[in-house]
């Protein structure tokens, strides 16, 4: 059985990113810049004021002096002259400083009475102008290519004069579940049947690592139905199957797929839960085949589908951050698989984080998996722990997922 860390490095050894595509600048959260967006002009365009107040020269304003108002720089509206000596401008947050202007005097430091200004507290110079370029200047890379685009990136664009912006296309993923067991939600259950939990859950998961999932229609336990259903996938860029890539005597995953052309490079791993993960391609298309008890499902794809689509969709972060924090209770030794064990959080006195693991970790309990709050990472052979002792998780309830 491979590693878990050798398994992932596998899966991402020969991803390639998606191709760019334009999308509207208001479209684009979340989204991954394809290029590096640089700025098209600076920004501010010009000297501007920081304060509402006057322009003036720092070398004229000491205090009780007087100044001469000869006009107004409202924003939009820049002053035309220029100031000279014993002049000022009246000036507001963000309009353009006038030429010979040098410093702004603010209106609480200031009396103005008609066409003349009193300088109470005279400002130095340079004081409370914002110069050009001081945010960015012109083709100065404002947001990199591999970032996931936020609202703040987005308003930094547009402050750079981009409408458009080039993204990478979000990934398909195409999504195939299998068992003469299983039956679509609402669709009525046949004995010994249960409700395919798997193909929504694994396009929501699909959603949420910013892919565009495709659920094919589930497949009966016959080789020749899983060829048929995956059949076309040559326009997805992966394939995620659920159920039927263990060794039971109907998990034909594997051979129903050799039937289009899949190479498999492996399909068992040292983890708990999700040992029976299979990696292989169908041409140029990667194919993961996950465990079909729906808890290994997710978790497996967390570990591996999760940071496979973002090394699709272009995302220089893939894997999930792992966090510090203390064990809430004993735990066992470990044998030779890694375990991911589900979790709750809380906080100690201290202010520390304590991960608590569920007594039940049973791979088809979905209940407990919606009720986690983390995963409690346990490596290979990892000896009895105590109650206070330090642990690895990952955090789900920071996770949109």
């Amino acid at each position: 059985m491979l590693s878990v860390a050798e398994a992932q490095a596998r899966i991402l050894a020969d991803l390639v990113p998606t191709g760019p595509e334009l999308v509207p600048l208001a479209d684009s959260w979340g989204r991954i810049a394809a290029a590096d967006i640089a700025a098209r002009l600076d920004n501010p365009p010009a000297d501007v004021s920081a304060m509402d107040g006057y322009a003036v020269r720092a070398a004229d304003c000491v205090p009780g002096g007087t100044l001469s108002l000869v006009g107004e720089s409202p924003a939009g509206h820049p002053f035309p002259g220029r100031v000279g000596p014993g002049e000022t401008v009246r000036i507001y947050t963000g309009s353009i400083v006038p030429d010979g202007a040098d410093a702004i005097l603010i209106q609480e430091n200031a009396q103005e009475d008609g066409g003349t200004v009193t300088v109470t507290v005279p400002p130095g110079a340079g004081q409370h102008i914002r110069r050009r370029g001081q945010d960015f200047a012109v083709d100065q890379v404002v947001v990199p290519a591999g970032r996931a685009l936020t609202a703040r990136d987005i308003g930094l664009a547009a402050a750079a004069n981009h409408a458009w912006v080039a993204v990478r296309r979000r990934p398909v993923v195409a999504i195939l579940s299998t068992g003469d067991e299983i039956a679509l939600p609402g669709d009525p259950i046949a004995p010994g049947g249960i409700t395919n939990s798997n193909t929504p859950m694994l396009a929501a998961l699909v959603r949420a690592c910013g892919g565009v999932p495709v659920m094919l229609p589930s497949a009966q336990d016959t080789a020749s139905d899983i060829a048929r259903l995956a059949h076309g996938i040559e326009t997805a860029d992966l394939l995620l199957t659920a159920g039927g890539a263990s060794v039971g005597r109907y998990d034909l995953v594997q051979q129903g797929l050799e039937r289009i052309g899949l190479t498999v490079d492996f399909w068992k791993i040292a983890m708990r839960p999700g040992k029976p993960l299979m990696h292989g391609r169908i041409g140029r298309v990667p194919v993961l085949g996950l465990p079909g008890n729906p808890v290994a499902a997710l978790v497996c794809g967390l570990i591996f589908a999760l940071p496979a689509i973002r090394a699709l969709a272009g995302h220089a972060e893939r894997s999930l951050p792992e966090d510090l924090a203390f064990l809430g209770g004993d735990l066992p030794e470990n044998d030779r698989r890694a375990d991911y064990l589900r979790a709750t959080l809380s906080r100690t006195p201290d202010g520390s984080l304590l991960a608590t693991a569920f007594n039940r970790q049973d791979s088809a309990m979905l209940h407990t998996l919606a009720r986690s709050q983390a995963l409690i990472l346990r490596p290979p052979h990892a000896p009895p722990a105590r109650a206070g002792e330090p642990c690895r998780v990952v955090r789900l309830d920071t996770l949109a997922i």
